[in-house]
């Protein structure tokens, strides 16, 4: 029996006849704390000032965001935690909709009209999944993705009925600890058995993450085929084919997704941005700016949006446009850091379309105040679209710093190599060359410094000074697994620190983000796993166990058939 006295649950329903009939079923149900939200934007509220283990949201809300996009803000964002679940109420008349193009699934779906022995035996499922996922789900929280993989491993016996789902997680996890080729063999062994589609997408992105982009493609070309409505795959062949050089092609992609499920914004912007790097400004701006209006209901504004719209104005010659965007951030979205720092940068690039010097260096000068005072940061495009005009409007050092900042700010080899084409392209490729080996020395001396600290025995000092280096460089993947490293010899020497150790799982996230397909990472996971299991630090019901073989996957799919019947 469980314990929903022990559930906190927030109602997002904006149908004043669905919100009085959940008030009087969940208490019926044991739910003794349970708070409702009539729209995205309230339940954002609830969300930022406590956490919830059950999230029930109709599908229909108020103020121009659905059930579907705010779970989508929710995830991506990272507003709720893994093991919080997230139920979906909607009309059997929009189900199909739902669920043909959703990027991420909820945990279930309710059909209205409600019945209370349906849904609590519904809720009594789901909560059932929960528990005997919920031991792997904080592990790897806590950064031992080790220890949930032996976990998965143990638990596939105790919920033969969840087999297929722990096959899922287990391959996930190998990829977040760094091991892309097993991963990559629990994938092959599932489809081998059946074709599942998350299994085909999970091996591409293996692919990807090896950079082998031929093969990725050839696969996530022929899902998409076969399965037209399976969004995310197009958001991944989006990314294979950018990567490789395609961009017209995954404009064409992303353009398809769109068509088919037009709402999710990150697709939006993606396409504007490719877009305008292949020198279609049209597609950019359409794009652009049907993400400035959706984003206006979202709760997930970002001024970065309209910067990126005026350049595509600019790029088409609609100077009045661009000014009335810059109107339109200054006006709404009050409040966030970075509406000053684009305001100025959107003010440069109308001032140097229009051919004055004098006020863009003004906003440009703006811009470069903000960022020394550490108000706001642009994104390595923006960035770099500022470096740009920094070297137009002949403020060479500016604009040399900015270039350096960007490789300190995010110093992954997309962000390097769009940054030494652009420079390139204004004969400043020597310049970029420079640039490149200063950071280079500069991520040396940061890395040596902390070595002999650690060397001779000073622990807490390589922590610091490994800290400081992350100030100072907080995107080089290079500095984040080398803090990263000596926070876990730290723990080695000096005994376990739960503040440290999870100092030390956020920087192994951020590099992970910056290079995911690094060596270092499984390095530092196994440390970071023989850590936690030497001084016994594991969530109850998890203690990692001894490794064993891993077993056929392929036979074990073929006996449980089903990806989960959740929606029976």
């Amino acid at each position: 029996m469980h314990r929903f006295e022990e559930f906190q649950v927030l109602v997002i329903v904006s149908a004043a006849k669905l919100r009085a009939q959940l008030h009087v079923m969940l208490p019926a149900f044991g739910f003794a704390v349970t708070h409702f939200a009539i729209s995205a934007r309230t339940a954002l509220r609830h969300l930022r000032a406590r956490r919830y283990e059950l999230i029930l949201c109709d599908y229909a809300l108020e103020g121009g965001q659905d059930g579907q996009h705010l779970l989508e803000d929710l995830r991506q964002h990272e507003i709720i935690a893994r093991d919080t679940l997230f139920v979906m109420i909607t009309g059997e008349r929009n189900y199909e909709c739902v669920l043909g193009a959703a990027e991420l699934l909820p945990d279930d779906y309710i059909l209205t009209p409600l019945v209370a022995g349906a849904l609590r035996e519904r809720l009594v499922r789901i909560a059932d999944r929960r528990e005997a996922f919920l031991p792997a789900w904080r592990l790897s929280a806590a950064g031992d993705w080790l220890g949930a993989i032996d976990y998965c491993l143990r638990a596939q016996g105790a919920y033969p009925h969840y087999l297929v789902d722990f096959h899922r997680l287990e391959a996930e996890l190998y990829i977040a600890a760094g091991r892309v080729d097993e991963a990559g063999e629990i994938y092959r062994q599932i489809i081998a058995a059946q074709s599942m589609p998350w299994a085909r997408l999970g091996l591409a992105r293996c692919l990807a993450l090896k950079k082998e982009h031929a093969e990725a493609d050839a696969l996530l070309a022929g899902l998409i085929a076969e399965h037209a409505h399976f969004m995310a795959a197009y958001d991944l062949l989006a990314r294979v084919r950018a990567a490789s050089g395609q961009g017209r092609e995954a404009c064409e992609v992303l353009r398809a997704a769109i068509e088919r499920s037009p709402y999710r914004l990150e697709r939006q912007r993606q396409l504007g941005e490719l877009a305008m790097e292949t020198g279609e400004a049209a597609t950019a701006e359409a794009a652009l700016a049907e993400v400035v209006r959706q984003s206006a209901h979202s709760g997930f504004r970002n001024p970065e949006d309209h910067v990126r719209l005026v350049r595509a104005q600019l790029a088409q010659g609609k100077a009045d446009a661009a000014r009335a965007t810059i109107g339109d951030l200054e006006r709404n979205p009050g409040g966030q850091p970075g509406t000053a720092l684009c305001t100025a940068l959107a003010s440069a690039m109308v001032h140097a379309h229009a051919g004055d010097a004098a006020r863009a260096r003004a906003s440009l000068a703006a811009a470069e105040k903000l960022t020394a005072a550490g108000v706001a940061a642009f994104s390595p495009r923006l960035a770099r679209e500022m470096v740009g005009i920094c070297f137009d409007q002949g403020l060479e050092e500016m604009g040399s710093d900015v270039a350096a900042n960007i490789l300190r700010a995010t110093s992954d080899e997309q962000t390097m190599l769009a940054l030494r084409e652009m420079l390139g392209a204004r004969g400043l490729g020597p310049l970029s060359k420079r640039i490149e080996q200063d950071i280079q020395e500069e991520v040396r001396r940061l890395i040596m410094a902390g070595a002999e600290k650690a060397r001779i025995g000073d622990y807490g000092g390589a922590v610091a000074a490994m800290t400081q280096a992350v100030r100072q460089m907080p995107g080089h993947p290079v500095v984040l697994f080398n803090a990263a490293l000596a926070l876990l010899r730290h723990i080695e020497h000096r005994g376990w620190n739960d503040a440290l150790a999870h100092r030390a799982r956020a920087l192994i996230e951020r590099a992970r983000a910056l290079d995911p397909a690094s060596g270092r990472l499984s390095m530092l996971a196994e440390f970071m796993h023989l850590l936690i299991e030497r001084d016994g630090i594991a969530v109850p019901d998890a203690a990692p166990a001894r490794r064993r073989a891993r077993p056929n996957r392929g036979r074990a799919v073929q006996a449980g058939k089903e990806v989960r019947a959740r929606r029976s």
